[in-house]
Parts: C-alpha cells; structure tokens; sequence
C-alpha cells in the first residue's frame, strides 16, 4: 500500500539470529525473514562466549539484504536479544573482549557469595527482581571477584542488543527493558541502584544512561552505509529486552489476560503499571521487569522447551536425527502422566546429555526411568504444563484477581500439543499467536518511535489483524488436577 513503513527488526534468540523486514500500513504488519544464522555460543579457552564480530558481520549481511528486499526507504531498525549478557568497551569504545554467554560456568555459587554482603531480601527489595545465578548482577560480581582486567580496562558497560545497536550507530546506552533484567536497576524507579553497587563493590560509573523504549538513538553511520550500500536509516531502541518486545505484540484486549512467551524459555507474567515488590512477590519468587510504555512486567522465568531441544541434540549425537513435528506426534501417543520432572531444577540448565539426567532425576525421585523418545518428549511437556498451573496460581494470588485467558506467544507455539496441555494444566481458554511476537514487536515500537503507530492500544490491534490466532480449550481436567497435586506440594 501507499502509506506502508519499512522497519527492519535484528532478533538474537538463543539458537539463531534473524533479520526481519516489516511493513507497517493502517490495516496491519508484514514481516518477511530476509536472512538467518545461528546464535549459540563460542567455546573459548574454558569459557562460553558470544562470538560478537562472527555475529555483528551476520547482522551487516542481513541488513543489506533487508535494504535490498525493500525496495525504497527504511524508516528505522530495531535490535533485540535476551537480557543479562552484556559487553565491556574500553576508553575508545572498542570492545574489550568477546561477551560471556549467560550459560558460562563462572556465576556458580555466586549469589551465595552475594548474599554474604548483601542479604537476600534486602536485594529483592532494592531490585524487585527474580533470583537466577545467571542475572548480570552475579555475571558483574563474578568478574569483579576474580579482578578480571577487562572490567579494570571498562568505561562502560552495554548490553547486547543495545551493544549491536552501538555498533551501528554509535551512542552508548542501556535501554530501559534490557537493564531491567539485570538485578541491578530499582525497579520503583527506573534508575541503577546505588545500594547494589555500593553493598557489592561495584563500579556504577561503568553504567551507561538509560532510555526508553521507542527512542530513536541514533543514526546508522555514514561509514557502515556506505560499506553496505544502504541508507543512513535511524537505529531505534525498541523493546530491546526480546521478551518485552513479544509481549508489546499480544493481541489481548480485555484487562485479565496473562501471558505466556514460550521457545528456549518460558516466561509467563502480566503487565502492570507498577512494580509489586512485598513479601507475597519474594516468597514467589516473582521479577519485576520492564515493559514499553512505562508499563511493568511481573513475571517467572520458567525454563522452557531448552530441554527438549537438549534431548534432541543429544539424539542426534546418537544418530537418530528426529524432527520436532515428528517428537510431537510420538509424544501425543505416549502415555499421559508417565512421570514428571521439576524442570527448573539445576541440573536441566546446562548443555550436556539430558536425556540421562532426566532419568537420573526420575531415579532419585523415586519414579522408573523412560527410554523411548516420546514418552520423554511427553513427560517434559506435561512437566512444564504443571509448571505453567502453579506460576499461574502465583500470579492471581499476588494481583488478587483472576486471570480469564492466557495468551501464549513464540516460536513455542508451534507445538500444539504443548498448547493444549497448557490450557488443561491452568484450566483457561489459551489463545496462541503470533509465532514472531518478538519481531512484531519490535517493529511496532519502530513505528511508535516514528509517529505511525499512537500508542499500545493500536499496536496490538493492528498485530491482531495481521495475524492467524488459534484457541485451545481446556479438556481432562480431572485427571490433570490429580497429576498437579500429586506432583506440587
């Protein structure tokens, strides 16, 4: 159409890289991919790294060819990531080694170590945040006990999607959804909290301004455009935080929705417009993390389909490659309830063979070890499923309404059988869709930054009408209420 925008959107997820293409018009947003790669981390000495010049010459790649699929102007380009991980720059700006990836070894035992100078509670009430040993607060702390010379070397600190963003147009800053997942920020106010800093010995000076959500930051510098043979096209610090990004694309409508961002991760919330940080929020272990357009988003981080996507990896180190629509199949005539597993418990976080350890796990819990790949497939799903029921429970009572709908976004939607045991596990009606939240997202708030999109409100609206939905009903409940309590306590 006429009035069409082209936005490009750069989404890092943890398996692979995207470059989108958007086109945003009155009725509603394209996308199109105009490039993939893969995304996991670098092996390097006895660490794990982001491979950043691998990933940012990926990213120049996928501009030009978005550039290229518009055909004419590019209104802005937007860069979101996972949060946490982050790069050091020195005095001139260079990048003074490549990032660690949130999974590396170095953060064990750290938030132990923490808590020896800063209690528990007393962190969550300046940060309102979550506890997971990976947050930039023990990544930050790790470094700073080991005297690491590239955090001594440090004038700033940023963040990964806002570092690419730096990369291309130069400025420096921590976008406000991005920091917010570092347990370094007071989530009441929006600013570095100094208590953190000074209680654990931590530079502040290093920490960059902090900017909103629909900023444009800058320009894409006349350097890198003409290396690319592109425009000078304005870089936008959209939603930075991937998840913030997805969640500003779901098309809800009424007030008591919940959301559920489902892929590697499961991240399962509301948005609301203040942080709730009390005694009920801690003992829950709920974050506080933040939304675009100053809204908040209280939410769980629940691991997500990370261990079926293990499982996989290590069947194929096997010799069995078997696709995720065939595991699906295979686990939809399994036998339900088999066994569960606690999905978050440690020894699921890392790469390795899982397989064997959920089946170590399902020995020490007392329960008979499965072996043929469905009913693995199977128990994992259910497992999260139940997950899904009592974060649910956590969230309705810490708001004290209920929740009518639960809206699951990402590429986990694509495993409608997860789906369906989701909206029987928490008894709601599911509404699934769209599977590129994230990317929809981001080029909304391009378009918000530019004036073309108003608001919120019309956003979603617009992603509603650009997208096919399917809704799930909850069946079985019964036997899902036995499952649950047999298995929560």
């Amino acid at each position: 159409m006429a009035d069409d925008k082209k936005y490009i959107a750069v989404d890092l997820g943890a398996e692979s890289g995207r470059i989108m293409l958007g086109a945003v018009s009155e009725d509603k947003i394209e996308i199109e991919e105009a490039h993939r790669f893969q995304n996991g981390p670098l092996r390097q000495d006895d660490s794990l790294r982001w491979d950043f010049d691998g990933l940012f010459g990926e990213i120049k790649t996928g501009i030009a060819k978005a550039c290229k699929l518009s055909g004419g102007e590019v209104c802005g380009i937007g860069v979101d990531s996972w949060g946490v991980d982050f790069g050091l720059l020195d005095e001139s700006g260079k990048l003074i080694e490549n990032p660690y990836h949130y999974r590396d070894a170095r953060t064990n035992g750290m938030m132990e170590k923490a808590f020896a100078l800063m209690p528990r509670r007393e962190i969550y009430e300046n940060t309102g945040l979550q506890f997971m040993v990976l947050n930039t607060l023990y990544q930050l702390f790790a470094a700073s006990l080991a005297g690491s010379p590239a955090l001594r070397k440090a004038k700033r600190l940023v963040f990964m999607a806002d570092l690419v963003s730096y990369h291309l147009c130069g400025r420096q800053y921590a976008e406000y959804t991005l920091a917010s997942t570092s347990q370094l920020m007071d989530m009441r106010s929006g600013a570095w909290s100094r208590k953190i800093f000074e209680k654990l010995s931590l530079p502040l000076s290093i920490m960059p301004e902090v900017v909103r959500a629909g900023t444009v930051a800058g320009k894409i510098s006349a350097e890198l455009a003409a290396e690319l043979g592109v425009g000078e096209m304005p870089v936008v610090a959209v939603g930075s935080h991937d998840t913030a990004s997805a969640v500003a694309a779901v098309p809800a409508h009424a007030d008591n929705w919940a959301y559920l961002s489902s892929g590697t991760w499961s991240l399962m919330g509301v948005e609301i417009p203040a942080a709730i940080i009390n005694e009920k929020s801690f003992g829950y272990e709920f974050t506080n993390e933040g939304g675009v357009f100053n809204t908040i988003r209280l939410l769980k981080n629940i691991m997500g389909l990370w261990v079926l996507q293990e499982c996989r990896r290590q069947w194929q180190r096997d010799g069995v490659d078997v696709s995720y629509t065939r595991i699906a199949d295979l686990a939809s005539k399994a036998k339900p309830f088999a066994a569960f597993i606690d999905v978050d418990q440690p020894a699921f976080f890392s790469p390795g063979d899982m397989p064997a350890r959920i089946n170590e796990y399902l020995n020490s819990t007392g329960q008979a070890p499965v072996y043929d790949k469905g009913q693995m497939a199977r128990v994992i799903l259910e497992s999260l499923a139940v997950k899904y029921r009592s974060t649910m429970e956590m969230i309705e009572d810490t708001v004290g309404r209920r929740m009518d709908v639960l809206h699951i976004v990402g590429g986990g939607i694509r495993n409608e059988l997860l789906c369906q045991f989701a909206a029987d596990a928490v008894n709601k009606r599911v509404v699934a869709g769209p599977v590129e939240a994230t990317a929809l997202g981001n080029i909304m708030m391009q378009a918000v930054a530019t004036g073309q999109i108003r608001g919120l409100e019309q956003g979603r609206r617009l992603v509603g009408r650009s997208v096919e939905l399917k809704e799930y009903a909850p069946e079985n409940i019964g036997a899902w209420d036995e499952y649950y309590k047999k298995h929560v306590h």
